[in-house]
């Protein structure tokens, strides 16, 4: 029996938001000692690889899996997908980054914006409310302060967390729009939390 169209909603966005947390495993192994730093940037590659694959499969040739239908919302039914940028921002930020940067921004997509998602109630062109960005504030600074104190001292290392976790948050909870089209936050956290966390670093040294 099929589930109203409410029910049926909520469900995809549970199971999006679990796809979404799994890129939090993405940095895993390098953490065990697992894998090099190298080798984890050569894996993110591979896994763009095979994303773009998938989304070239959906929009060139129209293949039409119930995969996709799970993974995609309306708007993005003739547009790269969610998931696709996500991974696009998630490989830039391991390629251009150190672990002590990248880890905290990759992170901040894939812990921080799930759960002020799921305090949020607004379309994709619509700013999220108070509750959203003081969640995911909060949780990205929780994320980067285990990385950037350690590396830079308690001190500036507040601040480092701090100033990753602003544009994070802004990133989240004010999505940009470029002729009528909201940018996907997806592409924008990891590369807003990473030049916050940089530019407090040049500036504090």
């Amino acid at each position: 029996m099929p589930l109203p169209a409410a029910e049926w909603r909520a469900e995809v966005e549970f199971e999006r938001r679990l796809v979404h947390a799994g890129g939090t495993l993405y940095p895993a192994p390098y953490l065990l000692g697992w894998f090099t730093w190298t080798e984890t940037r050569y894996f993110l590659v591979a896994a763009l690889a095979v994303m773009l694959t998938l989304e070239f499969l959906r929009l060139v040739v129209g293949l039409n899996h119930s995969l996709y239908r799970k993974l995609t919302r309306e708007y993005e039914s003739d547009a790269l997908a969610g998931y696709a940028l996500y991974q696009v921002s998630m490989t830039g930020a391991v390629l251009l980054l150190e672990p002590t940067l990248a880890i905290p921004a990759m992170w901040m997509l894939s812990v921080g914006d799930p759960v002020s998602g799921a305090l949020a109630d607004n379309d994709a062109t619509e700013a999220k409310r108070p509750a959203a960005w003081i969640a995911m504030f909060l949780v990205c600074f929780g994320l980067a302060a285990p990385f950037t104190i350690p590396a830079f001292g308690p001190d500036v290392g507040v601040v480092v967390a701090m100033a990753g976790a602003g544009p994070a948050a802004v990133a989240d909870g004010l999505p940009p729009i470029v002729r009528g089209v909201a940018v996907d936050d997806n592409l924008t956290i990891p590369p807003a939390a990473a030049s916050g966390m940089l530019l407090a670093i040049a500036l504090l040294g």
